[in-house]
């Protein structure tokens, strides 16, 4: 495709022709320093002997003066017009000056030069132009240009057990591909399969390998792009580029064209858009029109993801066009196994490697993240020369994904060391007293990623719903750190900025989203964009600001008590702490077993 740099390249390149061309003609026409005088002057410098050299030609004399004549002021050469009916011959015969024929040849090259010079010329004109008006430099080819291929051809065949831990999302896109595979079936019932399918959920979770499944499950081609190579600056490229799409497809139907990341061309529209926004319009309007002028019975079926639903314009998501929205969400525990049951095909797994306790670790991770981590297991077994990859590796992928890369080379001053030691052991002390404890798997305080100096991991369990009383206790563990600096050294540190953070945010919820306060009640404060109304914020109106002073003096009453709590906790155990705080600065890190040692009985 033509772009604005290019031209200027290439008009920068043409205008060093063009130089080059004319310093050329000067030098090969032999005019430099010439001066044209009147053929009787010419004569007269003839006759006084200034002259050493004449050539001449039917309209011009060309007379090269003598060194004394130069150095008295001559130019290089004399230039004049001969007169029909005058013989200069005798005069120079004379004078036993040296004279001869003007060829032709350089009146030629002159006009070999000046027809090069206009050309190139009229190259940079055009240029030029090009290069302010893009569009009309692109040629059709070029603005219907579609980069969706067959993406089933020559590539392995993926199946529904190459998808897992996404089981409701697979049993609703069976009936596609049943129809895919016996349409015939479907129309004698009358029945009509949604024309499309909209894949939503979470980055990573699987929406591109399931829409691949189908078609592999179905054996149809696969038409694929992306939502962002619809779009370019040009009006009109996308909409020639969606046409496109749906022609490749009814040629090879039955087909499924899958739009990855819709978002980029389906947002809702807005009145008195320009540039970009009128192509990004007009793209939508062509999909929508394209997807009304077809009948799910021609053997096309769409499929779409996007992990942005809400932004979705309505005209997208009616009957008749996406008529079914498929949640692809994040695995729970049972899928997670599932997912990395798949993946470990390709893995040499050790005789003690336990998928399920490896699940249990990832509450919150996609499809996306546990693949990830079985990668970075299987590059630590390779680096320490394994013979398979065992529980270590997969403990220490799992950290390094979930905290950080380890710095085990950065330098720690010992105070900070010590300090750091008893904030991560009141936080798993806390932690693990808690009525609604959930385990803690590690205690560290060996730096990772680019601000943790330790850390505290644990094992917690998926869970759909939390009530008050363990809102408070996680509340208590994130400031159980904080309380542990003030039992051991009598002040705080900046340490625990990031759980002031995290305990603040959750404790504004607690009031403002979840009505957890019995002084202002079971009522919802929150902005337009849904966000919890913070201190000082003027975006919404809606309540005064002595509403908002109760709200934050209910959040600030939260985290006093949790901190209390907290306080409390590691006072009644302080031997507890400093033995923990000890053992870490010894050995870097503890592990559940050696935790619960130092721990004891938890009554």
């Amino acid at each position: 495709m033509f772009t604005a740099s290019a031209a200027g390249r290439r008009a920068r390149f043409c205008l060093a022709v063009l130089s080059a061309l004319f310093a050329v003609m000067a030098a090969g026409c032999g005019t430099r320093g010439s001066e044209e005088i009147p053929y009787s002057v010419l004569k007269q410098h003839i006759a006084k002997g200034d002259v050493r050299e004449v050539r001449m030609s039917a309209t011009e004399v060309q007379a090269v003066p003598t060194e004394q004549a130069q150095q008295a002021g001559a130019p290089s050469m004399w230039i004049a017009t001969p007169v029909p009916t005058d013989d200069l011959v005798p005069l120079l015969e004379s004078k036993s000056i040296v004279y001869g024929g003007l060829k032709e040849e350089t009146s030629r090259i002159g006009i070999v030069l000046g027809f090069l010079v206009g050309l190139a010329f009229i190259v940079v004109v055009v240029l030029a132009y090009r290069r302010t008006n893009p569009v009309r430099s692109m040629s059709s080819l070029t603005r219907g240009r579609l980069r969706a291929r067959d993406k089933a051809r020559n590539r392995t065949k993926t199946g529904f057990d190459s998808v897992a831990g996404v089981d409701e999302a697979k049993e609703e896109l069976e009936e596609i591909v049943k129809f895919l595979r016996n349409p015939a079936k479907f129309a004698q019932l009358g029945a009509r399969v949604p024309k499309g399918a909209l894949l939503v959920g979470p980055p990573g979770t699987g929406k591109t390998l399931l829409a691949r499944a189908v078609a592999g499950e179905a054996g149809v081609p696969f038409f694929s792009a992306s939502g962002s190579e619809f779009i370019e600056v040009y009006v009109g490229v996308g909409a020639s580029r969606v046409r496109k799409l749906f022609e490749q497809a009814k040629a090879k139907a039955p087909a499924i064209v899958f739009i990855d990341e819709l978002d980029a061309i389906g947002k809702s529209r807005s009145g008195g858009g320009t540039g970009g926004t009128d192509e990004r319009e007009q793209t939508l309007n062509q999909l929508l029109v394209e997807l009304d002028g077809f009948d799910s019975r021609d053997g096309i079926i769409v499929l779409a993801a996007t992990n942005r639903a809400e932004i979705l314009d309505n005209a997208l998501l009616r009957p008749g066009r996406f008529d079914r929205q498929v949640l692809v969400d994040r695995p729970d525990g049972t899928g997670r196994h599932a997912i990395l049951q798949v993946h470990a095909r390709k893995v040499k797994l050790a005789e003690d490697v336990d998928l399920e306790y490896v699940a249990r670790r990832t509450p919150g991770f996609v499809g996306a993240d546990l693949e990830n981590v079985l990668n970075e297991a299987a590059l630590l077994a390779a680096r320490g020369e394994k013979a398979a990859v065992g529980m270590p590796e997969l403990h220490a992928a799992i950290d390094r994904v979930v905290v950080g890369l380890e710095r085990k080379n950065r330098l720690t001053h010992v105070k900070e060391r010590k300090i750091v030691a008893y904030h991560e052991a009141g936080h798993a002390i806390v932690a693990e007293l808690a009525a609604s404890a959930e385990p803690v798997h590690k205690v560290s305080i060996v730096p990772r990623g680019l601000a943790a100096l330790g850390y505290m991991q644990q094992t917690p369990e998926d869970r759909n719903l939390l009530q008050e009383d363990e809102l408070m206790d996680r509340l208590a563990v994130l400031l159980g750190g904080r309380a542990a600096e003030q039992i051991a050294f009598g002040k705080f540190s900046t340490g625990a900025s990031n759980d002031l953070e995290r305990a603040t945010g959750l404790a504004r919820r607690m009031i403002c989203e979840f009505g957890m306060s019995t002084v202002i009640g079971p009522v919802t404060f929150q902005n337009a964009d849904g966000r919890s109304r913070r201190a000082g914020d003027s975006t919404s109106s809606e309540w005064s600001e002595e509403v908002t002073g109760r709200i934050e003096a209910e959040v600030q009453g939260l985290l006093t008590r949790a901190f209390d709590r907290a306080l409390e906790t590691l006072s009644h155990r302080r031997a507890v702490l400093d033995s923990m705080a000890e053992a870490l600065l010894a050995q870097g890190s503890l592990e559940r077993e050696e935790f619960l040692a130092i721990l004891g009985p938890s009554t």
